[in-house]
């Protein structure tokens, strides 16, 4: 754990320093008298990409469960790219070269500015073309938890990039964190523990601030409690899913004051993204008929509401993509720095 590099990609430098480990808390969960648990933020859908934002920020997280094709990406994405980074998490990634792929589908509008991998658990940061003359610094790291998922390059853990972009420091962390519904106080150990490994090089330096804005995405894999799989499934053939956000792990920790403390969230105004049979928009029919859950997440974090201004303007799953078991999610969220 703790195993640094700093990258300004294809335009720059890589550094390489040894391996050291020390407790820090990354903004996960900050020692407080009270916890606020995780907001649930209203997306507005009105961004137009006007001159109103310092900065546009689009996220996309998925578990592409070992597949992939130049299609898949270009729905991803979608059409409308006026924002100024783009930022992909992935997990399960096949034995390819991701990055060239996800290079070739942005060729038009985005460059690759870094990338943070560890073997299946994946990180890119895109940005406008010449957008590396506003990279002042970029840092990488990652943490393992645990083994593989029962199969080989199913890596648990995080992978994490920060950057100081235009004068704000950014940090995105995407993780894959262990599966199945009981295995609760497992994820936020793991929460917990790789809060406090990344960048924990940096948190004795007298010069070091904390990040404007942190960032998780990732299949974070909570799933939904005390309720089972047909009466889930009926809700949502109903179009009444939004009755199963009292039912969802991740929420329901936070409001406990475990994990992700002061952090938010788009509304969970989208279906349950995992598990689909692969190929079409079905749950799950195997013989585990799994209870649907929203395993797939982007939550965010401002340090000082007072200095920034964030206004999410989308929280979606992409549903016309059938090559895997989960859909991606995809975030836009626009910040105003007052100065």
């Amino acid at each position: 754990m703790g195993n640094y590099n700093t990258i300004q990609g294809g335009k720059g430098y890589v550094k390489r320093s040894k391996r050291k480990k020390l407790a820090i808390d990354y903004s996960l969960n900050k020692p407080a008298p009270t916890h606020d648990g995780i907001k649930s933020v209203m997306a507005d859908n009105l961004c137009n990409f006007s001159t109103n934002s310092d900065l546009c920020i689009c996220m996309v997280t998925w578990n592409m469960n070992g597949q992939v094709s130049y299609e898949d990406l270009v729905e991803l994405f979608g059409n409308n790219r006026g924002f100024d980074l783009l930022v992909v998490g992935l997990q399960e990634v096949p034995r390819k070269d991701l990055a060239k792929l996800l290079q070739d589908a942005l060729v038009d509008t985005h460059e690759l500015l870094g990338e943070a991998t560890m073997q299946s658990l994946q990180l890119y940061v895109f940005g406008t073309k010449d957008s590396y003359m506003f990279v002042e610094e970029m840092k990488v790291d990652k943490h393992g938890v645990g083994g593989c998922g029962g199969m080989r390059r199913r890596k648990k853990g995080a992978v994490a990039i920060s950057i100081n972009y235009k004068g704000l420091k950014l940090v995105f962390i995407t993780c894959h964190l262990s599966a199945h519904a009981r295995n609760v106080e497992e994820r936020n150990s793991q929460c917990q523990h790789i809060s406090h490994s990344l960048f924990s090089k940096y948190c004795n330096k007298p010069y070091t601030n904390p990040a404007h804005i942190t960032i998780w995405l990732g299949d974070l894999n909570y799933r939904l409690q005390g309720i089972n799989t047909d009466p889930a499934r009926n809700l949502i053939h109903r179009n009444l899913h939004k009755l199963l956000r009292s039912k969802d792990q991740l929420l329901q920790e936070a409001e406990r004051g475990q994990i992700f403390n002061g952090y938010c969230e788009g509304t969970l105004a989208f279906k349950p993204t995992y598990k689909y049979n692969i190929g079409s928009s079905n749950y799950d029919t195997s013989y585990k008929v799994r209870v649907p859950a929203w395993t797939d997440r982007i939550l965010f974090k401002i340090e000082d509401p007072n200095k920034i201004t964030a206004n999410l303007h989308c929280y979606e799953s992409v549903d016309d993509i059938y090559s895997s078991d989960h859909k991606p999610v995809r975030a836009h969220l626009c910040l105003k720095v007052h100065k």
